[in-house]
């Protein structure tokens, strides 16, 4: 069993969300002290810090969450720009943004009142994250959420069919920063469908992928190199056009150690949206509509574009909706052996 720091904690209450299948655990008021002056140093602090990481793997590890569980702490934002920040979390960290965690808070942001709603019906919440500033555009009607926009950081395509030796022979990935870094894969390339039965084969595939890539040049971020890394693989099956003419893509995101994200994904749709725009397939005006595993969806266009580090960079609008699914108060007993937690994956 996994030891933890021992903490005085004994109650810690939480709010769950699920965005499009993908959970989303938020701690509104951590217990712990998080240090740092902006977002990106609060990550680096968590990290090396027992308690805020022992933190993290109390609400995450079994028995009160899964080897695949998603949350947040909240912190303060940057400056008066924002409304809030936060830290995600994963079972083997923090990362650098979450899409799916972004577009949860906007709702989660309107409901709790913590930003009054706009009477117009849309709602901007702004919020920091260690990658930069994003929007979850809130749309209501009649009193009712209706869906929301993650707008991103911008992203851009950092290196284009890098190959790589793999168990399944020589494989080519594009490389793509969507707030965090992920390896594009077809999954069309190795002979599998992004379905639920080929589920095993595609989180060996692309954890294998992460780590052959991960400390190598080809992980590098060129501004910031405390986002380098690859964070996860993108393993994508195109099914053509819809009627309207957008392309149509299923994808699985095997992130972290072989994490599943059961949501089509929000940093990696906006690492998609790279790709497939630095490519002319996703068209202005045109959009691209994301299916994941479980058969949940996201849509995403292009909202604007622009130059970062030399590269055309795209800013992505992602649409999608969280529902809250409980509010829980977690008890910790002194007593109890297996009180801090434990995880088998």
């Amino acid at each position: 069993m996994l030891r933890l720091p021992r903490m005085s904690i004994r109650e810690i209450s939480t709010t769950d969300y699920h965005t499009a299948g993908e959970p989303f655990r938020i701690v509104s008021h951590p217990p712990v002290a998080i240090e740092g002056a902006t977002v990106a140093d609060k990550r680096m602090f968590a990290i090396s810090d027992p308690h805020v990481d022992g933190l993290r793997k109390l609400l995450c590890f079994e028995p009160r969450g899964h080897a695949d569980m998603y949350g947040g702490f909240l912190t303060e934002p940057d400056d008066e720009g924002a409304h809030l920040g936060v830290l995600f979390w994963h079972k083997d960290g923090f990362s650098t943004a979450c899409g799916h965690g972004t577009i949860a808070l906007g709702v989660w942001a309107v409901q709790s009142g913590l930003v009054e709603p706009d009477p117009s019906g849309v709602t901007d919440v702004r919020i920091d994250v260690p990658s930069g500033r994003v929007t979850a555009r809130v749309h209501a009607a009649g009193g009712q959420i209706t869906g929301v926009d993650f707008v991103s950081v911008p992203s851009y395509r950092l290196h284009e069919q890098v190959g790589i030796s793999t168990s399944r022979g020589e494989l080519a990935v594009d490389i793509s920063f969507g707030g965090a870094t992920y390896a594009h894969l077809d999954a069309s390339s190795i002979g599998l469908g992004v379905v639920p039965e080929n589920y095993t084969e595609l989180i060996a595939i692309g954890r294998e992928i992460k780590w052959l890539l991960n400390d190598t040049p080809y992980s590098a971020h060129p501004l910031d190199d405390r986002l380098s890394g690859i964070y996860g693989t993108i393993l994508f099956e195109d099914l053509g056009v819809d009627d309207a003419g957008n392309p149509h893509q299923r994808n699985v995101t095997v992130f972290a150690d072989g994490e599943v994200d059961r949501s089509p994904c929000g940093s990696g749709t906006c690492s998609r949206v790279a790709v497939l725009a630095s490519d002319g397939v996703l068209q202005p005006g045109r959009r691209l509509v994301h299916d994941s595993i479980v058969g949940t969806r996201f849509v995403a266009r292009v909202a604007g574009e622009q130059t970062v580090a030399g590269r055309r960079a795209f800013l992505p609008e992602v649409t999608g909706m969280a529902f809250r699914t409980g509010r829980h108060t977690f008890e910790i007993d002194s007593e109890d052996s297996l009180g801090e937690g434990f995880v088998l994956r």
